[in-house]
């Protein structure tokens, strides 16, 4: 009897044998087999046996449906083959392929390609660069005329105090 047998972190070993003819696959309760992991949408598949096949419908998911890495919308699942739900991975296994029990899972990494080297980037600025390199600190204007404005307010109550000091002072000293 075929049987899917999850791959990825937290759900390692977990197994669901396909015994009805239409088995529905996504992260809610209602359907055949849960998975409730984020990436898999609420009903994110079916399984269908078609006598010997295992034919996998995507159900228009957010994450998309693949098989052994390529996206499908229906598509015939072999023994062996890894069925990816979002970022849930699982293997189909038979009765016919009880060595495939026993094997490795495959090795899934993927050559992540290099972005632009520094080295690549000289003499590309483009007109609108100015000649900054982004890094540079930006002008305190603002801060400056704030600064002045605040000296010269200072100043002048300064001098008003001192005026009505010395006017009271005056005022004072005449009888």
């Amino acid at each position: 009897m075929a049987r899917l047998v999850l791959l990825s972190e937290g759900l390692t070993g977990r197994t669901f044998e396909l015994k009805d003819e239409k088995t529905s696959v996504g992260r809610v309760s209602d359907n055949t087999f849960e998975i409730p992991e984020g990436s898999v949408s609420s009903h994110h598949a079916e399984i269908l046996l078609r006598g010997k096949d295992v034919v996998i419908k995507d159900l228009n998911s957010t994450n998309g449906t693949f098989i052994n890495g390529e996206k499908i919308t229906e598509a015939v699942l072999k023994p062996g083959q890894i069925l990816r739900l979002g970022m849930v991975e699982m293997r189909l296994e038979t009765g016919d392929s009880a060595p495939a029990a026993s094997k490795k899972p495959l090795d899934h990494t993927r050559v992540i390609p290099q972005g632009v080297k520094l080295d690549e980037l000289e003499g590309t600025r483009t007109p609108l660069d100015f000649g900054k390199s982004g890094f540079e600190k930006k002008s305190s204007k603002g801060g400056k005329i704030f600064v002045t404005v605040v000296v010269l307010i200072g100043l002048v109550l300064v001098a008003a105090l001192v005026w009505v000091l010395m006017s009271g002072a005056r005022g004072a000293s005449t009888p």
